[in-house]
């Protein structure tokens, strides 16, 4: 049996020549770290809390609803700060046990934002 650890990094494409939109808003609107190096492939990477998230430049788009999700202190802060930034906020099913929102990167990339609650 294989045992787990952790999630180390979610890799997500962007569409071809968009790194630098990429780079603008997940550090500057996002806020995230960008981890500095000559990744694979032209790949940019950021830190999120103790996760790595990857983007790398691919041909082609697909509009999916695959994403990561990540777990935040405090959904309502999140989602007004990306809100007041002219993001969409999307909903889904109701889970038991967490509140949880969706919006998508400028290469429609969905990412989800969750909190556990009682």
């Amino acid at each position: 049996m294989i045992q787990f650890i952790r999630l180390d990094h979610v890799l997500m494409c962007i569409p071809e020549g968009a790194t630098a939109q990429a780079r603008e808003f997940y550090r500057d609107v996002l806020g995230l770290a960008e981890i500095p190096g000559n990744h694979p492939s032209g790949a940019i990477w950021f830190q999120i809390a103790d996760i790595q998230l990857h983007l790398r430049e691919e041909a082609g788009s697909s509009y999916s609803k695959r994403h990561p999700a990540f777990e935040v202190a405090n959904l309502d802060e999140a989602k007004q700060n990306l809100a007041s930034k002219g993001l969409a906020i999307e909903y889904s099913s109701d889970i038991d046990g967490r509140e949880r929102f969706f919006f998508r990167d400028p290469f429609e990339n969905r990412i989800e934002l969750l909190q556990f609650v009682d």
